[in-house]
């Protein structure tokens, strides 16, 4: 069945392209042509004059829809997803937090089971931790942090192909071991939760760590040791050329005006908008079940009320923070949230821009970046086309 999006402003690799159409065949981009005539026999969608965009790439999300990733089950996994495809995710990296190997172990079964179902929007495993600095843990179960183990991580690797990404402090001994191992297996290695300072970031950077994850949280900026003055690990990852960076745009984690200067520092083809969400991401204002947190402003906080326990963003709220409040121009939001993570990732030839051959993964926004529509493999979402209402 071939299906054609047309009357709508669509966004390419080359830029915004006017009255043209998306046509879509067997879940691929068959042409993005400059013409919008309906074509005789196709399921014509109107697009109403809004923006058809790339879907998102979520490459950092701990969970959705009331289930965390490190429950490892089929059940979560599935659930957690589709709240995330819901809002324009049509392709995710479960993120593990730190967790026992046995978690690891039972979640990359549970990844790869899904990953083998036709049109599954799950492109590998994120793993964050548990080799990560006590000092810089954050929110991460303390009990489980330790140094890189080569005999723990070694034969993890060697029995899976679907651990796409891997985030360490890279201060830790062993790390740029662990690095060099990872990335050699195009593993995308981040730093994280740490204190680094230049020379260690340069020689991160060298060993492999070639992306900064939620970058200005859990590192230091420009700082004092007694008399003297530092550079934080912020300053020396914008100093790294070639180190990718993401940050999560929610507008509470980092304000407009720091968002600006990422993009203005590192650019949109080198920043990666990420949610880092929580279980609770995709709330709609029902109880959540757990004294330890509350929902406020638009994220998760501690009960106190006074610190952050996480985020609860989808990938829509991201871009929308981007256009609407930091006012980086749509196209550059858009492909933050799904040509960079997508080419970082190493899933550009399937994924993150509307191309003949790709995957038919796409998202109608409105003229305030809120999703109205959205086609995973071609197919309607259900429940996301809100275009007639």
């Amino acid at each position: 069945m071939l299906t054609q999006i047309i009357n709508g402003r669509i966004l390419t690799p080359q830029g915004w392209l006017k009255d043209g159409s998306v046509l879509i065949c067997d879940g691929k981009i068959l042409e993005v042509t400059n013409s919008d005539m309906a074509i005789i026999g196709a399921n014509v969608i109107d697009a109403k004059g809004m923006n058809i965009v790339p879907g998102f790439v979520s490459m950092h999300a701990h969970g959705g829809g009331g289930h965390d990733f490190t429950e490892a089950t089929p059940e979560a996994f599935t659930t957690a997803v589709q709240t995330h495809l819901r809002h324009g995710s049509t392709t995710v990296l479960p993120t593990l937090s730190s967790s026992t190997f046995e978690t690891i172990a039972k979640a990359v079964q549970t990844c790869e089971e899904l990953m083998a179902v036709p049109g599954s929007a799950i492109a590998g495993l994120h793993i964050e931790g548990p080799y990560l600095s006590r000092k810089m843990g954050g929110t991460q179960w303390g009990e489980f942090l330790k140094d890189p183990d080569p005999a723990e991580y070694t034969p993890l690797l060697e029995s899976t192909s679907s651990i796409r990404r891997w985030d360490i402090s890279p201060e830790l001994p062993g790390a740029h071991e662990f690095a060099r191992y990872t990335s050699g297996r195009g593993i995308l290695t981040a730093l994280t939760h740490t204190e680094a300072e230049y020379e260690e970031v340069k020689a991160a950077f060298a060993a492999g760590f070639t992306h900064a994850a939620h970058f200005y949280n859990a590192m230091p900026g420009f700082h004092k040791r007694r008399e003297y003055k530092y550079e934080g690990t912020v300053e020396s990852v914008y100093l790294t050329d070639g180190m990718t960076v993401e940050v999560i745009a929610d507008g509470v984690h980092l304000p407009a005006t720091i968002l600006k200067l990422v993009y203005k520092l590192k650019g949109a083809d080198n920043t990666c908008l990420v949610t880092d969400a929580l279980k609770y991401a995709g709330y709609t204002g029902e109880p959540i079940n757990d004294p330890r947190y509350i929902i406020s402003d638009g994220v998760c906080k501690l009960a106190d009320g006074i610190s952050l326990a996480g985020s609860i963003a989808t990938s829509d709220v991201l871009v929308q923070t981007m256009y609407n409040k930091a006012e980086i121009p749509l196209e550059d939001a858009v492909r933050m949230a799904s040509e960079t993570p997508a080419r970082i990732l190493g899933l550009a030839d399937r994924k993150g821009s509307l191309q003949k051959g790709k995957d038919a993964d796409i998202v109608i926004l409105d003229k305030k970046a809120r999703v109205r529509c959205v086609f995973a493999g071609g197919n309607i979402v259900e429940g996301t086309n809100t275009m007639i209402h």
